[in-house]
Order: C-alpha cells, then sequence, then structure tokens
C-alpha cells in the first residue's frame, strides 16, 4: 500500500528510501573527521548517487557541526535530497537542527531517545511513563519547526517489544513522519529484526501513517543481513553509510545494501533510487577524503570484489561471467578497460577519461592534475584507472588543505645517515625543515616536523601498490594520534617517499580540522 510523505509525496510500496549517515554516524568513527569543503563535497557524491535523505550531522555537538548542516542545508535550498540533523529529546538541541536545517528545500529534525531498560536506567535515570512523556512533547515541538521528523528508539532492538510499542505509538501520534528502530549495538540477528517490525508495522495504531526505518550496527558482521530483514518485514526506510563506516565496527553498508536489493528483486521485491554505476567512485572519494582504504575483498567496492584466481573460476568466468557473478563490475562502476592513456595523450582525452571516471572538474583543478600525470606518464610505461584517480583524488579532493607539500629531497643510502629536506606551503606561506632519521621515511617525517612544529603518536605506517609492476604507483597510509585524537592520511606515488610525505601531510591537515573545533562532538548511538 502506497504511504504518503511531506518530503516524498505519494510512495509506491516497493519503493526503499535510502538514509545516507556518512556525514553523521560515519564521522563519529576515530580519524574520520572531514572539514567543512570536504562534507559538501561528499554531499554532492552523495546526491549523485541518489541517496534520499543526507544526515548532514549533530547540528548543537558544536560550531563547526552547525556550520556544516547549515552550509549543507543551503547547499540544498531549492532542491536535493531531505538534510536532516540528529537531535536529543530536548529543547536545545531541536531547536539548533530546526535552524541549522532551515535553509533545505526539504529538512528534516531526526530525534533520538533510549527506549530499553538498561538505556533508560543508567543513562537516562527515566521511568517509561517519563520516556513516554518526553516522546510527546519532543515530537510535538519538532513538528512546529518542521514538516517531516523522525523519531528514534536507541537501542531499540534490546527495548521491551511491548513498551516499544508504546513508544512509537506516542511518536506517531505527537506527529513523527518516520519511525526508526536502531539496533545500535549491533546485538540482533536477523529473525529478530523482522519479529519486531512486524510487530510494530500490524500491532501500532497509526502504523500506516509513518515510514519504518531500520538502523543497523555491525558489531557482530549482520548489519546488512539485519537490515534486509527489516526490509523484508516491511521497513521502507535504510539507514547506511559508504564503506560501512561508522562507531565501532561501522554501519550498514549502503553499496552492499542497494545491490542486494537489486540483485534480490526476486527476494526483496524492493528497490532504490541509487545510480549504482557511481558507487565506485563515491566509495573511493570517501576513502580520499578519510584516509581509509577498503578491505580488498570488501564485497563490491573491493579490488578482489570482482577478481577471479581459482583456475576453475577463471574457466567459468571466460566462458560465462554470470557463472561467478552475480553483477557485472560496470554495473557499480568498475572500468573493463583499466589500461589508459599515456605521455603522448592530450588535454581532451585526459578530460574525457576522467568524464568516464565520474571525476567532474574545473579548468583549475584541471591543469593541475593534468600537469600530474604527464609527470606520472613520463615515469611510468602504462597509467591505468586506478592510477589517474589516486593523482586526481590527491590534487583536486585535497585543494583546500592548509599544508600542502611543494618539495622534498632525500639523501640516502648504505652506511650514511638518511637526511632530507622539505618544503611546504602553510596558509599561503613557504615553509622548510630538514633533519636526519633512521630511514628515508623517518628522515622525511622528521623533516616534516622540523617545517611545521607538532607532536603526535605515529600509530600506523603501511604502504600498498596501487597496480602492478615496479614502477606502480605506492599508496601510502599513515595514522598519528594527539591527546586521543586518531586521523589517517593517504597519499600515492610511484615514488614511495615522496607516497609517504603526502600521507603525513593528508593526516596533518586532518589533525588541524579536529583541532578547530572548539567543542568536542558528543558521541550518540543511534
Amino acid at each position: 500500500m502506497a504511504i504518503t510523505h511531506p518530503s516524498f509525496g505519494t510512495l509506491a510500496d516497493d519503493r526503499i528510501i535510502i538514509f545516507d549517515t556518512t556525514l553523521r554516524d560515519g564521522e563519529q568513527s576515530p580519524g574520520f573527521s572531514m572539514n567543512l569543503e570536504e562534507k559538501l563535497r561528499m554531499a554532492e557524491a552523495l546526491h549523485e548517487l541518489g541517496a534520499d535523505v543526507l544526515e548532514a550531522g549533530f547540528a548543537i555537538a558544536s560550531p563547526g557541526d552547525f556550520e556544516s548542516v547549515q552550509s549543507i542545508a543551503k547547499r540544498f535550498s531549492k532542491d536535493g535530497p531531505v538534510i536532516a540533523s540528529l537531535s536529543r529529546a530536548n529543547t536545545a538541541d531541536i531547536m539548533a537542527s530546526a535552524e541549522a536545517t532551515k535553509p533545505a528545500a526539504r529538512p528534516r529534525i531526526h530525534i533520538v531517545l533510549a527506549t530499553s531498560d538498561l538505556h533508560m536506567r543508567v543513562k537516562l535515570r527515566m521511568t517509561r511513563e517519563e520516556v513516554l512523556e518526553r516522546i510527546t512533547q519532543s515530537v510535538t515541538l519538532a513538528r512546529n519547526h518542521a514538516a517531516d521528523v523522525e523519531w528514534s528508539a536507541e537501542d531499540g532492538s534490546r527495548s521491551d517489544l511491548e513498551f516499544l510499542c508504546r513508544c512509537v505509538e506516542a511518536a506517531i501520534k505527537a506527529g513523527a513522519t518516520t519511525i526508526n528502530i536502531p539496533d545500535t549495538v549491533g546485538y540482533s540477528l536477523p529473525a529478530d529484526m523482522h519479529e519486531i517490525f512486524s510487530t510494530l508495522i500490524n500491532k501500532v495504531p497509526g502504523a500506516e501513517k509513518a515510514i519504518f526505518s531500520t538502523h543497523n550496527h555491525n558489531d557482530l558482521g549482520l548489519a546488512v543481513a539485519n537490515t534486509l530483514a527489516a526490509i523484508q518485514a516491511g521497513a521502507r526506510q535504510v539507514e547506511c553509510t559508504i564503506n560501512g563506516i561508522g562507531e565501532r565496527a561501522g554501519n550498514a553498508s549502503l553499496e552492499e545494501v542497494a545491490m542486494a536489493v537489486r540483485t534480490r528483486h526476486d527476494a526483496l521485491h524492493a528497490k532504490t533510487g541509487i545510480t549504482t554505476p557511481r558507487i565506485l567512485k563515491t566509495s573511493r572519494l570517501l576513502a580520499t577524503i578519510t584516509g581509509f582504504d577498503v578491505q580488498p575483498n570488501k564485497a563490491i567496492v573491493g579490488r578482489n570484489a570482482f577478481a577471479h584466481e581459482s583456475g576453475i573460476h577463471q574457466d567459468g568466468v571466460l566462458k560465462d561471467a554470470s557463472t561467478y557473478e552475480i553483477m557485472t563490475p560496470e554495473s557499480v562502476g568498475w572500468s573493463t578497460n583499466s589500461i589508459i592513456l599515456g605521455k603522448h595523450s592530450g588535454r581532451a582525452a585526459f578530460r574525457d577519461r576522467l568524464k568516464t571516471l565520474g571525476y567532474e572538474v574545473g579548468d583549475n583543478q584541471l591543469n593541475d592534475a593534468f600537469k600530474r600525470f604527464k609527470e606520472l606518464a613520463d615515469r611510468k610505461k602504462v597509467v591505468y584507472d586506478e592510477d589517474i584517480a589516486a593523482l586526481v583524488d590527491d590534487e583536486v579532493v585535497r585543494g583546500n588543505d592548509r599544508i600542502r607539500l611543494t618539495g622534498l629531497n632525500v639523501s640516502t643510502g648504505m652506511g650514511t645517515k638518511p637526511m632530507a629536506t622539505i618544503a611546504l606551503e602553510v596558509d599561503g606561506d613557504r615553509v622548510d625543515g630538514m633533519a636526519t632519521g633512521d630511514g628515508a621515511v623517518d628522515a622525511t617525517f622528521n623533516a616534516l616536523r622540523n617545517a611545521f612544529p607538532h607532536e603526535v603518536n605515529l600509530k600506523l605506517y603501511a604502504v600498498q601498490s596501487i597496480t602492478g609492476g615496479t614502477d606502480a604507483q605506492a599508496r601510502v597510509t599513515v595514522r598519528m594520534e594527539e591527546n586521543g585524537k586518531l586521523v589517517d592520511g593517504q597519499g600515492s606515488d610511484t615514488d614511495t617517499i615522496v607516497a609517504s610525505a603526502r600521507a603525513y601531510v593528508h593526516a596533518l591537515n586532518k589533525l588541524l580540522v579536529k583541532r578547530e573545533r572548539t567543542e568536542p562532538p558528543v558521541v550518540l548511538r543511534a
């Protein structure tokens, strides 16, 4: 049966709303902070991907979070996705979310309140009756400021089901247009989720007036399975993140849910508005911004997702790809022909290939990327799509960094003390540094600290090859920690030392973003 919603009008009963919380729940992960420009770029990419709702942040958490939510709302002031801000069930939070999302063409206030006996007793210190009263008060207030109000039962999957029914009924009566039942700690099994949603949808008076939503964490590796079980039980909104990022073990992965719905339409009888060929591009953009690569065997977007090493599998795929591939690589954005361009290729061909890979860049960004492409082509025999993506991400995605690497020289060899000299551009001004170290990388990082003094703990240094061959670009990941704050950075280059310096500078820029936040974000587990 179709349902009428203030933000979406009349929805077919097989339409799944994709609620992306990469910018809120995803960013709460240690090391995943983004600056405003990165959030805006990610929001645009999510819109192009086809996400229906963007949870832009938690407006009251800090001035920086408020600015981010408001800026994204302004970006979509005429059309685009629903823009939501998370709120606790109190007046200050709700008013902050209302103000921050007000510029959006379709604003949403998202209220969360715990309903499990454990959370009510330990965290809220409220009785069941007090929680019911707070639900009515908070949702009523939110409806006075927005036509679209979502109410979430934090730790809903561990709540007493009869009491949860009362809570949902109270929220709908007060005007909630979406009801979200999160598996906040990733505890449930698919059968549990199916029972919860079936009971709520069939038992709660007025349930037909609201869209039911599912939000699952991945602590037991069941987030996507629980999401699909909720869909089968009648949930019509899915809360998820790109690459499955999120607190602890992460959230349900948008790309996995979208492709499961598409591939198994026979069982799920549902559809999304996701433009699936843009999935890989969006995944790579997030990985570049956050500095976190997905693991090689990650479903859909991992580099091994469509790779076949077994002889039996290879034989089958060569005869008919459907023998071992349930979806085509092209359907999620992988290219069938990854060998592209060379040192004699021109600007027009380079721009065309960028467009094919999903990049839309301005003239200045194109010039910077093309210059680095030419430098790369002079050093590599063959330039691959992955090489292009890596260098464009370095130049374009990080174009607004405060610190930029402009020069590096390293002297090393057997029996000599490695020495590095480095040149940086910091807020437009050049600074230089020089240092020795136990190796070329250590000397480079010491030179960076000399040029831009800071104290951090290096928690991770990892190198991987983007493509094959001795001339392959190296992708380096650096994780650093300062006063409990973790950030990851990535850099790529055919020279591993240069890639290492790029990665360190990327992490340092992310650390500056965290420093700029005058108040630490409040951690929520919706």
